[in-house]
């Protein structure tokens, strides 16, 4: 959700320009993957099964030094490869431990491997890399990438912030399971994603290690430096709860978190059993994150969340985190899915029901202003005009109405069933707008939406109200 909202440096390997050579079987894997909005995200050629990436942040000098080693496996004969860098230097690349050319153009670092890689096989790529790393504004006017913040730093990557921190395949097409150590001066702590795996502090520095090992979006990654209020706790049922508040939001944050094991325990009551082995939350400041984002296992928040908020980043673990979009194109489907939870949590605690938001927004009067309901009609959910409105309004309340149309269609029971089933039957995989729009054709075979597709979900303006 978008909501306003040191490492030794070895010698370089000379830095030659890559070009084809007698004996070459294979082919440069592309350097894109033509996504819509982002052509230039994500590469061809090979899939990235595991990071591992080592860090040291030294937040007075705003120094980032690194080695990422990725672990892949190539989908095609290839003579060079890409991965995605944006700034930064790179002082040495290798493949399977062998010394590696590589150049730089925009935000590639095209890799030739010592030896042509076979379609199938497994390789090792190490990049070791430093600099000031980089804040990105995105089309829309927000900012992501590497943020300083008042006492360190925070990494965020949606859509295509995570290549600002460390190389690599930067598209939510390829998910991979991660590992990050992050070393800071004493004082300060590193919190990411997952599970700690250890912590100590020596000769100044802390180093602390987090393991995801669930297949995780490079979007979805996270490092907050900071001086961290650190608790960890369980739910009822065992899963470990890891909470990082800033301490000037610890009063003000307290309570909400306290909810965090009420609102999974709802939501898998309605989603299915929460999809990873650990849950959270990053409460920084206000003024260091202009928006709320749902990062695997600790979404983020700018000061601390009300309930309403909470429920729509926990949503996300299902929606967009373990069920992710192949595309940007299909971002409603996080968005839309996240806002309907948001119904439903107001629905069974009291507050309007869905049915009720749902004509409020079609009546106009949602919203405090009028621009703001018309808003919400400026385009189909699953067809946003540009990057600069994948987090516009159409994308997540008219994403929810979709959703709230299909609902009446079904009923209740029927519903919940297919809200289970889309999370589970697709649980740590991609998705985009077909899978979806023929899954819920699967489910509700006796049902004609070619009105909720052609109308509400692709349609421009405000459908007629049957």
């Amino acid at each position: 959700m978008r909501t306003h909202r040191p490492l030794a440096v070895v010698t370089a390997v000379a830095v030659t320009a890559l070009t084809a050579c007698g004996g070459v079987h294979g082919t440069p894997g592309g350097s894109g993957v033509r996504d819509p909005y982002f052509p230039k995200a994500g590469n061809g050629g090979y899939d990235v099964t595991h990071y591992d990436l080592d860090l040291a942040y030294d937040p007075a000098r705003h120094r980032l030094t690194g080695t990422a080693t990725v672990t892949a496996r190539a989908t095609e004969d290839l003579s060079a490869f890409d991965l995605d860098l944006k700034g930064l230097d790179v002082g040495a690349v290798t493949v399977d431990g062998r010394a590696a050319r590589f150049n730089r153009a925009g935000q590639e670092l095209t890799v030739r491997p010592p030896n042509d890689l076979d379609d199938g096989d497994a390789f090792r790529v190490a990049v070791r890399y430093s600099g000031a790393p980089e804040t990105i504004t995105d089309p829309d006017g927000s900012e992501e990438g590497w943020l300083r913040t008042d006492d360190g730093a925070l990494a965020l990557g949606q859509p295509v912030g995570s290549m600002a921190w460390f190389p690599g395949n930067h598209h939510p097409s390829d998910k991979a399971t991660y590992t990050i150590t992050v070393t800071v001066p004493e004082g300060l702590r590193a919190v990411s994603n997952g599970e700690p795996a250890g912590e100590r502090t020596a000769r100044g520095r802390t180093t602390a290690t987090w393991r995801t090992t669930e297949p995780m979006a490079s979007y979805l990654a996270t490092v907050a430096v900071g001086d961290w209020r650190v608790t960890r706790s369980r739910t009822k049922d065992g899963l470990p709860v890891h909470t990082a508040v800033d301490p000037t939001q610890a009063a003000a944050s307290e309570n909400v978190l306290k909810r965090i094991p009420e609102v999974v325990a709802w939501a898998e009551d309605l989603f299915g059993p929460y999809p990873f082995s650990s849950v959270g939350a990053i409460v920084d400041r206000p003024t260091d994150v202009g928006y709320a984002l749902e990062t695997q296992t600790r979404p983020v928040f700018p000061g601390a969340p009300d309930t309403v908020l909470l429920v729509h980043e926990l949503a996300h673990q299902w929606y967009g985190d373990s069920v992710t979009p192949k595309t940007w194109r299909d971002m409603w489907l996080n968005e839309g899915f996240a806002t309907y939870a948001e119904w439903l949590w107001q629905e069974d605690h009291g507050g309007d029901t869905a049915q009720e938001i749902f004509d409020a927004l079609y009546a106009g009067r949602y919203f405090a202003g009028t621009a703001a309901n018309e808003a919400v009609w400026a385009f189909p959910p699953a067809d946003p005009p540009d990057a600069a409105h994948l987090t516009a309004a159409p994308v997540y309340q008219r994403g929810a109405m979709v959703l709230h149309k299909i609902r009446q269609r079904a009923g209740d029971t029927a519903f919940r069933a297919l809200l289970r089933g889309w999370a589970t039957d697709h649980r740590h995989a991609n998705a985009d707008t077909g899978d979806f729009t023929a899954y819920v054709e699967k489910r509700l075979p006796d049902e004609d939406l070619t009105e909720v597709w052609e109308d509400w979900l692709r349609g421009d303006g405000r459908p007629d109200r049957p």
